[in-house]
């Protein structure tokens, strides 16, 4: 199958797929006229990396991910804790957004937004 095929099956874009070769995620074959040629377990893989990437994983963990999906021996546990270590930076960049949103809407509550220079806004953007 061609990068327009597997793009379409997996809905990654082919600059996404063209990356994860250069990157070696996945290796498709060559054609005699240098096109790829990707097989059904290349888009398997490709498929798993867009799941994980949807799922926020990063590149790396993505490749690990995948390096115990293939292996057949893997502790189950290895992949729930890289699951949990990604639960707990989800966590964490959830309270940080929760943190700014409370903050953000504190000061513009606080602004009246009328014709006056004094602004909290840009008063509490210039604190040291």
């Amino acid at each position: 199958m061609n990068i327009s095929e597997v793009a379409r099956q997996t809905g990654l874009p082919p600059k996404t797929i063209r990356y994860y070769e250069e990157i070696g995620l996945v290796q498709p074959l060559r054609d005699a006229n240098g096109y790829r040629v990707f097989r059904e377990t290349d888009a398997h893989k490709l498929g798993f990396m867009g799941r994980a990437r949807t799922l926020g994983f990063s590149i790396e963990d993505c490749r690990t991910l995948l390096a115990l999906y293939e292996d057949q021996h893997r502790a189950s546990a290895d992949v729930k804790r890289l699951a949990e270590e990604h639960l707990t930076q989800i966590d964490t960049k959830i309270a940080q957004l929760q943190s700014m949103q409370a903050t953000l809407r504190h000061l513009v509550e606080e602004c009246s937004g009328d014709t006056r220079p004094d602004c909290p806004i840009l008063r509490d953007l210039a604190k040291d």
